[in-house]
């Protein structure tokens, strides 16, 4: 499979999306603990050694062979005007066959929020899955508070589908979610959810 052979790296206006690698380990780290407080209510809570070494070293073993294996895209956010780490974007959960699918996932860090960075790697991530990696699905979800994230998936083009119940575990118990997806050829027309 191409994907396998070649270093994954998007470009966006502003962005550059790609990989993480071991010397990023100092920007996530700091990133994510200056971020701590706006990014844990909305995510699984945080191993003990979360912003450890170790820890990041694993995540980027993990990247490698999932990139390797097409079970998942794992990038990081770039600025392009300074090279500093804004957050990250998965595609994760890639399924062949039938579903042509993923599943997709972000975090920014808090100094970056509400800037447009995640709405810009988004639509590039979905381009790339629909054009390069043949995906035909794209799925994501998010707590049913998250108003920030719904309107951030409605932006790109993602159609309300529905609710989840105790969907994943957050902030240490289980969280309903609501679900949303983005299809190549989409001709369901405007999402109603309304928010």
């Amino acid at each position: 499979m191409l994907l396998a052979r070649r270093r994954i790296r998007l470009e966006t206006d502003r962005l550059t999306l790609r990989a993480p690698v071991h010397s990023d380990h100092r920007d996530w780290s700091t990133l994510r603990a200056e971020s701590q407080d706006f990014l844990t209510r909305w995510e699984p809570t945080w191993a003990a050694d979360h912003l450890s070494r170790k820890s990041f070293t694993n995540r980027v073993y993990w990247a490698q062979r999932a990139v390797s294996n097409g079970t998942a895209l794992p990038l990081f956010l770039i600025r392009r005007a300074d090279s500093r780490l804004l957050g990250a974007i998965t595609l994760d959960n890639i399924r062949r066959g039938p579903a042509q699918a993923g599943t997709l996932g972000y975090w920014i860090g808090a100094p970056h929020a509400r800037q447009g960075y995640m709405h810009e790697a988004i639509l590039a991530l979905v381009h790339h899955a629909f054009q390069k990696m043949d995906l035909s699905r794209i799925e994501a979800a998010c707590l049913p508070e998250n108003t920030a994230s719904r309107g951030l998936l409605e932006r790109a083009g993602f159609k309300y589908e529905g609710v989840a119940q105790s969907y994943l575990q957050i902030n240490g118990r289980w969280r309903t979610h609501v679900l949303y997806a983005a299809l190549r050829l989409d001709r369901r027309g405007k999402s109603d959810a309304g928010l």
